[in-house]
C-alpha cells in the first residue's frame, strides 16, 4: 500500500517502490558493479492539499491505479475511524467531548451517524471488502441478519444500491413475489455505460431505471390506442324517466 508523509498544509502519498534487481555477488571478492537495473526505480509522489491532488507527470499507469485505490480506502475508512473516534470521546470525556468537537469544525450530526453504525458492528464483524455504506444499509437489522446480508453482498459483489434492492425484495409479501417475472437483457458495452449514466442521473439503480423507462414507454404507446377506442365506442344510452 502506498505510504503517506505529512508536512504543514500538505500530505504526500507515495506509490509502492518497484522491486530492485541486484547483480550477483562477484566470486573473486571484488565489489560488484552497479548497473542501471540495480538502481531504485523512480517513485512518483502525489501531494494532497485541502482542495487539490497534485500528481507528478509521467507516473506509470499501475502507480496511478494504486493511488486511486489508496485514496478510496482512506475515504471509506475515514467513516469508521471518525465513528470509533467519537465513541471513544463519549466514553472517555462524557462532559467535554462536545466542546472539543466544536473546536474541530466537524459536523456533529454526521459524526453521530458514523458512530451509530460503528456501534452496531464491532471491528471483528466489519467486512473489509465492503464499504461503510454497505454496513449502514443493514445497521438497523438484527445482528444475525446483518451478517447474512453482508455475507451475500460480499459473495455476489453487490453494490450498496443492489444490497438495498435485495433487502427490499425480501420484504415483499409472498403473493407479490410470486407475480414477479425475471428476464435477462444483453447489452453492448457502450449501451450499458449510457444506461448506467442515465440511471445515476435519475437517482436509481440500473434495474429500477429500466423498469421505470419501459413502463413510461408502454404508457405512451398505449395511450393513443385507448383514446381511439374511447372515440369509437358507442355513446351511452340515456335512461328514460
Amino acid at each position: 500500500m502506498p505510504s503517506a508523509s505529512h508536512s504543514e498544509g500538505t500530505t504526500s502519498l507515495q506509490a509502492p517502490r518497484q522491486r530492485i534487481h541486484r547483480a550477483p555477488r562477484a566470486t573473486n571478492g571484488a565489489a560488484p558493479r552497479r548497473t542501471t537495473k540495480d538502481r531504485p526505480a523512480p517513485v512518483g509522489r502525489a501531494v494532497t492539499r485541502r482542495t487539490a491532488l497534485q500528481i507528478p507527470q509521467g507516473i506509470p499507469l499501475v502507480e496511478w491505479r494504486d493511488l486511486g485505490r489508496h485514496i478510496f480506502l482512506i475515504t471509506d475508512s475515514s467513516a469508521w475511524w471518525l465513528g470509533d473516534w467519537l465513541i471513544y470521546g463519549q466514553s472517555e470525556y462524557p462532559n467535554r467531548y462536545k466542546h472539543a468537537i466544536a473546536e474541530t469544525q466537524l459536523d456533529y450530526q454526521t459524526l453521530r451517524n458514523y458512530a451509530w453504525v460503528a456501534r452496531r458492528f464491532t471491528p471483528d464483524r466489519r467486512h473489509e471488502k465492503l464499504s461503510f455504506q454497505h454496513h449502514a444499509e443493514v445497521a438497523s437489522l438484527a445482528p444475525e441478519d446483518q451478517d447474512t446480508w453482508l455475507t451475500r453482498a460480499e459473495e455476489f459483489a453487490w453494490s450498496k444500491n443492489e444490497l438495498r434492492r435485495q433487502i427490499r425484495r425480501s420484504r415483499q409479501p409472498e403473493s407479490e413475489a410470486k407475480d414477479l417475472v425475471q428476464f435477462q437483457v444483453s447489452l453492448a458495452a457502450d449501451q450499458k455505460q449510457r444506461w448506467e449514466a442515465a440511471a445515476e442521473s435519475a437517482d436509481k439503480n440500473l434495474a429500477e431505471w429500466i423498469i421505470s423507462t419501459l413502463d413510461n414507454a408502454a404508457t405512451t404507446t398505449l395511450l393513443p390506442a385507448e383514446r381511439v377506442n374511447q372515440l369509437e365506442a358507442p355513446p351511452k344510452q340515456g335512461v328514460s324517466p
